[in-house]
């Protein structure tokens, strides 16, 4: 298993790539090793199989150009932060040895959403004590310096919003890898969730206008950290960028 920089673990495969394909795009193309957890496979979806969904992150994967790719293989639908779950997540954390963690917001609706950033929080905390890495085997005790959010369904007054307008057309072909979950390319109705009837790529333009606005650009995306950042760390000073 590979060590990465920064770990961005999701609930589903998809919720990475549209809350924060740009970003990932963003640490990529400056060097950092990026990797997403997908907490489920997405298989309680009325669309797609969860073979059809594994295959859809697969080409997401390629063209986020992530280092690593893996799946807690939680149900979806019912992600609970348990014992075994939160072990199992500190463990991927000590293997994998990043120093960034995005993940959900605390305050998301969306019950797996909430889960998952709790999860993540815990498992965070977990990573870093020597006796319990002693008690379940594996690496040394690790914990990443930094656990950080993105937005999905809260909305929150960011610490830092980063520039996606070089990565922006990148960011829509990884979100339009996931075909199953909008409507067919063949219909008018190309770039909806065929169950909410949302076009998710123009809700999610929407909001990184609003966002890129607010930074005098383009595209941005919103990154709530929950300790103060340092910007001479050099996987974090770019998304500083320019003053305007």
């Amino acid at each position: 298993m590979s060590t990465l920089d920064v770990l961005v673990i999701a609930a589903h495969p998809d919720d990475a790539e549209i809350s924060a394909g740009g970003t990932i795009l963003r640490l990529v193309d400056a060097g950092a090793r990026v990797g997403i957890l997908d907490i489920t496979r997405g298989e309680m979806g009325t669309r797609g199989t969860k073979e059809d969904r594994d295959a859809e992150a697969r080409r997401a994967t390629e063209i986020l150009g992530l280092t690593w790719r893996g799946n807690l293989d939680l149900p979806d639908g019912r992600v609970e932060v348990t014992v075994e779950s939160r072990e199992r997540l500190a463990r991927h954390l000590r293997e994998l040895q990043p120093e960034l963690v995005l993940s959900h917001h605390l305050d998301d609706p969306h019950p797996d959403h909430e889960a998952s950033a709790r999860l993540a929080k815990e498992a965070w905390y977990l990573s870093g004590l020597k006796q319990l890495a002693k008690i379940t085997g594996g690496p040394d005790a690790k914990r990443p310096r930094q656990l950080a959010h993105f937005q999905s369904h809260t909305h929150f007054e960011p610490t830092f919003v980063v520039d996606i307008e070089p990565v922006w057309e990148r960011k829509r072909e990884a979100i339009l890898a996931y075909a199953t979950q909008l409507a067919g390319a063949d219909t008018k109705d190309d770039g909806k969730h065929f169950l909410y009837g949302v076009d998710i790529l123009e809700r999610v333009e929407t909001k990184a206008r609003a966002y890129g606005e607010r930074i005098g650009g383009r595209f941005g995306e919103p990154i709530l950290c929950r300790e103060p950042v340092s910007f001479a760390d050099p996987l974090l000073r770019w998304l500083a960028g320019p003053s305007r």
